[in-house]
């Protein structure tokens, strides 16, 4: 046989077999070393293998653990991690216990064991991200419960907003994100473990125990599923999918409103770079590279939604090596957009004086207008809007803003309308176009009075309160199971 029909070819070696190597090297050595840990002590308490055969696995992963990841590199002709784990256990623990380690197991079940550890440490650290951010826009939102600015719809002036209340919008999106996150972490922490190929051991095992060693919240029942499962991998792709676009619909506004045309926000200097040429740019960059990342984000997340799809459901490497590059990539992107929109966040500042002058530009205010000319000159909507539509189109034809009007001019659309005019004072048209009172009005469930905004804020705060503390009940979750395994562990190589 020649050279190069012997495993592994060179270029699959050094394509394929090394990078998945210094990937698991980075990702799967700890999580690889603790499902070997709690294997043995549960085959051991199951009365598979002698106590002595547990004490010599253990010592020998607990001397692997103090040499480092550093010390086995990758090495033409070993497939992966596991094999050159698993013979410097043979080697430390002899062959006939360190042969006993793969018992009742496959690779396959604990592959997906290894990539479920991995996968949860960084999902966990995805949702310590966005309670950060959610945090940072809930404190700048408390600030401007009073700034008043131009909403818009369709990107034109639409109504007098808040930015509280702009933010308010956002905080909800980014807590639904959050729960996608939770819901996603949920499923991809269960244990596959005791599926072995995919059909389960003839084995007496307990595959619960193995779940609480290692810090699962359940095991997934069906053997099957253990190992055809991709459902857990899409899910974190959709979460970072819905946040990735949630905030880049974010950076449009946020370019536009730093805009000098629109003068509403100012992106602090330590975010800004200059023009070669002319020294008069301020270019708020940081925002094109979030909206840069975020679309990559997006594009790796998409890549993991692509190739989990039209694969065989069962044992497969589309969703095992193969799928932990675009992955992690993608959780990485969106956890640096996550923390630099954080402290863009945390040092912006708004041109409230201007956004306030703003407000009513664009006749933002004849909604209400047709509104108190429901309420106050009793015609139906219908009529009142014609009126109101009438009014605002003659202002725009003689290049009129709303501060410009008075009563003569809705008497002369009411004319030209109804035929007749209206029951009206000047007191009541001022108030119904003035962008203050508008926002004062709409005191309703969720508006965007400074009143409703700050019971929203306050709902927002509480459910924030819930997520840190279901964040800060899963990391202890999965520490008090490393303490316990440790423990266990412990108790057969010490002696």
């Amino acid at each position: 046989m020649s050279t190069q029909n012997r495993f592994p070819h060179p270029l699959y070696s050094a394509t394929v077999l090394q990078p998945a190597y210094v990937d698991a090297q980075s990702y799967l050595f700890a999580p690889m070393l603790a499902a070997h840990e709690a294997h043995a002590i549960m085959l051991a308490e199951c009365k598979i293998i002698s106590r002595a055969n547990a004490a010599a696995l253990c010592e020998a992963v607990q001397k692997i653990r103090a040499t480092g990841v550093a010390a086995y590199a990758y090495q033409p002709g070993v497939e992966d991690l596991f094999f050159r784990i698993e013979s410097q256990i043979i080697e430390l623990a002899g062959a006939d216990f360190g042969g006993n380690l793969q018992l009742a197991r496959s690779r396959n079940d604990l592959g997906q064991a290894l990539a479920r550890m991995a996968l949860r440490t960084e999902v966990d650290a995805l949702s310590a991200e966005l309670l950060k951010l959610r945090q940072t826009v809930f404190n700048l939102a408390q600030k401007h419960l009073h700034t008043l600015m131009p909403g818009y719809t369709h990107t034109q002036p639409a109504q007098p907003v808040t930015f509280a209340h702009y933010l308010a919008g956002m905080l909800t999106f980014l807590a639904k994100d959050q729960q996608r996150v939770v819901a996603a972490y949920a499923n991809v922490n269960e244990s596959p473990l005791g599926a072995a190929a995919f059909t389960g051991t003839g084995f007496p095992i307990d595959r619960q125990r193995v779940a609480q060693l290692l810090g699962f919240d359940g095991v997934i029942e069906s053997t099957h599923h253990s190992i055809g499962a991709g459902d857990h991998l899409t899910d974190v792709a959709f979460a970072i999918q819905s946040l990735s676009i949630g905030l880049g619909r974010v950076t449009k506004d946020l370019l536009f409103l730093a805009t000098q045309e629109a003068g509403a926000v100012h992106i602090d200097d330590s975010f800004i770079q200059i023009s070669s040429i002319m020294p008069q740019k301020r270019n708020p960059v940081v925002l094109e590279h979030l909206r840069a990342r975020l679309s990559r984000a997006l594009g790796f997340a998409q890549t993991v939604v692509t190739q989990c799809h039209s694969i065989p459901y069962g044992d497969t490497q589309d969703i095992e090596d193969e799928i932990l590059p675009p992955l992690l990539a993608a959780l990485h992107s969106v956890r640096e957009c996550l923390a630099l929109y954080a402290a863009v966040f945390d040092t912006l500042e708004l041109n409230t004086m201007h956004l306030a002058s703003r407000a009513d530009h664009g006749f933002t205010t004849a909604t209400e207008l047709a509104d108190v000319l429901v309420r106050a000159a009793g015609l139906p909507f219908r009529l009142a809007h014609k009126v109101t539509a009438a009014l605002v189109q003659n202002a725009v034809r003689n290049n009129q803003q709303a501060s410009d009007l008075d009563l003569s001019h809705i008497q002369a659309a009411a004319q030209a309308v109804l035929g007749h005019g209206l029951d009206l004072t000047s007191e009541q048209l001022a108030q119904a176009l003035d962008p203050r009172r508008f926002i004062e009005m709409r005191v309703g469930l969720g508006g965007v009075s400074p009143q409703a905004t700050a019971q929203l804020l306050q709902n927002q705060s509480a459910q924030l309160a819930q997520d840190e503390t279901w964040h800060q009940q899963a990391q202890a979750r999965l520490v008090n199971a490393e303490q316990l395994r440790t423990q266990e562990a412990r108790a057969y190589w010490a002696k």
